[in-house]
């Protein structure tokens, strides 16, 4: 483990009692949501302050990511289960700590109760439960403003930001960072709307860019009831009646076509760049939501927030054949799995596959590749793979008949 995972070695460095999970099998199996958000709860429960809360929960984090990274690298988890383990863990951690948020905000206001209903909605790899070791966490945040008094705004942007401050601060434990530039406006956006506020500017506003980005949305943390109203809310944008109008297919390829040409980094290989790269992440998850945006509001299957699933949808309803929805799941699969490994391998998140030496053949490891491999090996195989689905997202994403 420590031969092959900078990344396991730092984590290891600040808790060596993790070591005890390498003791049996038993040790290594992730722990699911319900009993992370127990533990991280009552440890910040017992806190005063948000850094000593933040402290505590984002401890346990680190213990957590270590039993993951331990049980990835010794072949007791595929790449979905650790996908499912830290998404997991990420809805955990983000439902203790705006537990504790709310709790600290409301008595540093001298207040009993906050007396807001307020929640948190997943988007991007996180809404689709795909997260990976080196993944951001993209997020919505909400408020109910229904009987509200005209302070719940402001009490919302106040636990919100806590909320951030709290997973991001500088700390020996790694940081969550939450992003929401996703949000109607991005950064020039309130960080925190109203639910009534979300709904008038999605009816009035929404571009096709904001529908294909709520295909990811699902309730994460806070208030259960609300968060349903959220998706109920966003339901008929995501997944519109009828056909996706003609100008919407051309705006969705044009956007595409531009973070193709303005986002892969000047110097990259596009043949080997794992999430903007011909074949890749994006390729793959453009071609998807396409579908899904298409086809959603009459196939039912379709309306997932995962990939892999809304692939096996397609397929089923006749939008997809088999070995193409194959040929593109292949390459998504081994396009997240390189990022995780490089992640383990180098400790820090990168795309682009490296360069033919020791760096590559730790990341061929991890893959499972036999030791003695060719590391030439590992990238003949990736851009044989993406060079398949590639022709799969020029057939269906950029389908001429359109």
């Amino acid at each position: 483990l420590l031969g092959t995972s900078r990344y396991v070695t730092n984590l290891l460095v600040r808790a060596p009692e993790a070591l005890q999970m390498l003791s049996g099998d038993e040790g290594l199996r992730p722990r699911r949501q319900p009993e992370l958000a127990v533990l991280m709860g009552t440890a910040a429960s017992r806190q005063d302050d948000s850094a000593q809360a933040a402290h505590a929960i984002r401890s346990l984090r680190r213990v957590e990511l270590l039993r993951i990274a331990f049980a990835d690298l010794l072949g007791h988890l595929d790449d979905s289960e650790v996908a499912i383990a830290l998404t997991e863990l990420a809805d955990a951690t983000l439902a203790s700590a705006l537990g504790a948020a709310v709790r600290i905000v409301a008595a540093e206001l001298g207040l009993p109760d906050l007396d807001l209903r307020f929640a948190v909605i997943a988007m991007g790899r996180l809404g689709g439960r795909e997260l990976g070791y080196g993944s951001d966490a993209d997020v919505l945040f909400v408020y109910d403003d229904r009987g509200a008094g005209p302070e719940a705004g402001r009490r919302a942007h106040l636990v919100a930001e806590r909320l951030r401050a709290m997973l991001a601060a500088p700390s020996t434990d790694p940081p969550l960072l939450l992003d929401a530039d996703l949000r109607p406006e991005g950064r020039n956006g309130p960080l925190v709307r109203s639910l009534g506020s979300y709904a008038e500017y999605y009816q009035r506003w929404a571009s096709v860019w904001e529908a294909q980005a709520l295909l990811r949305a699902r309730f994460c943390a806070g208030d259960p009831e609300l968060g349903e109203r959220f998706v109920e809310l966003i339901d008929p944008i995501r997944y519109p009646a009828g056909s996706l109008p003609a100008a919407a297919v051309v705006e969705i390829r044009r956007i595409k076509g531009r973070v193709d040409a303005e986002r892969l980094p000047r110097g990259a290989d596009p043949h080997t760049h794992t999430k903007l790269g011909r074949g890749g992440l994006a390729d793959v998850e453009w071609t998807v939501q396409l579908l899904q945006l298409r086809n959603a509001g009459r196939v039912a299957g379709l309306r997932t927030t995962g990939t892999p699933a809304a692939l096996r949808a397609a397929v089923d309803a006749g939008l997809l054949a088999a070995d193409e929805a194959a040929e593109l799941t292949a390459a998504w699969r081994l396009a997240g799995r390189l990022r995780n490994a490089i992640m383990l391998v180098r400790d820090r998140p990168e795309d682009q596959l490296p360069k033919p030496g020791r760096v590559l053949e730790a990341v061929g490891r991890v893959l499972g590749y036999q030791p003695g491999f060719q590391a030439g090996q590992l990238i003949d195989d990736y851009r044989r793979v993406t060079r398949r689905a590639r022709r799969v997202v020029e057939s269906v994403f950029y389908d001429p008949a359109d």
